[in-house]
């Protein structure tokens, strides 16, 4: 998911295999993509946008917007997204508050099937679960208001050094960040001592690999004794401007 300006944002498919880009869609508007989930084939998106005074859920085959289910949510802009559960089950925030439309093809509306209660703090209940599900320890949760609460997960790089994400909740946000946002760590365990990347936006691993995203670009990099080596731009999403596009389906 790629955003800017701050009501264009636009989806892409990254081959991870060949690090290969392919053009999803446009949308004047915004994808919270906290909300937002890749069904474990990559078949399917769920999603949650909002353009002008309406906001809505729904499941797209990735890496197109074009629904192929829609849920609307109206005003109640914090009622949107949801995870994945199985290769064809999900779960909308909301959850029995949402009905599956008959034309939504093989999909299955998993009604019980979350991984945890999705029905609490607005982008955590769905953005932890997820997290949680791909790997992730939730290592710190600590609740600053009913609705706020930061929490803090680790993965394991290699025997020596782990990748801490704090995700951070509406409050206090820099200059440059959205209303939720992210600090990254890497942490060697052995010392303790911390490397900060304050301005990656994003990081993850995929496979022994690391991938981060800062300054509109996707960079890789492995993790060595002495800590990031490596490091190779994989794409510059600076450049792109909106352009409408059908989807293929």
């Amino acid at each position: 998911i790629r955003r800017g300006p701050t009501k264009q944002v636009s989806t892409m498919l990254w081959d991870r295999t060949l690090d290969e880009f392919k053009m999803g869609q446009w949308l004047k508007g915004r994808l919270y993509e906290r909300q937002c989930d890749l069904s474990p084939d990559g078949k399917y998106l769920l999603y949650f946008a909002r353009k002008a005074g309406d906001a809505w859920s729904a499941i797209s085959l990735a890496p197109h917007l074009k629904a192929i289910a829609n849920f609307p949510v109206g005003g109640e802009f914090w009622q949107g997204g949801g995870v994945w559960t199985g290769e064809t089950t999900f779960r909308l925030h909301g959850g029995d508050t949402h009905r599956v439309p008959g034309d939504i093809r093989a999909l299955e509306y998993g009604e019980n099937d979350s991984p945890t209660d999705i029905n609490r703090v607005e982008d955590l209940s769905m953005y932890s679960p997820r997290l949680i599900r791909d790997g992730w320890n939730l290592t710190r949760s600590v609740k600053i208001s009913d609705w706020h609460i930061e929490q803090t997960f680790e993965k394991s790089i290699t025997p020596k050094w782990s990748l801490r994400k704090i995700a951070h909740p509406l409050t206090a946000a820099p200059i440059g960040k959205g209303c939720y946002w992210e600090e990254h760590q890497l942490v060697h365990r052995a010392s303790g001592a911390i490397i900060a990347y304050p301005d990656w936006e994003w990081a993850d691993l995929d496979g022994t690999r690391l991938v981060w995203a800062t300054g509109g670009k996707l960079f890789t990099g492995r993790v060595l004794a002495k800590g990031l080596a490596d490091e190779t731009e994989l794409f510059d999403f600076n450049e792109m401007l909106f352009s409408p596009i059908q989807a293929p389906y």
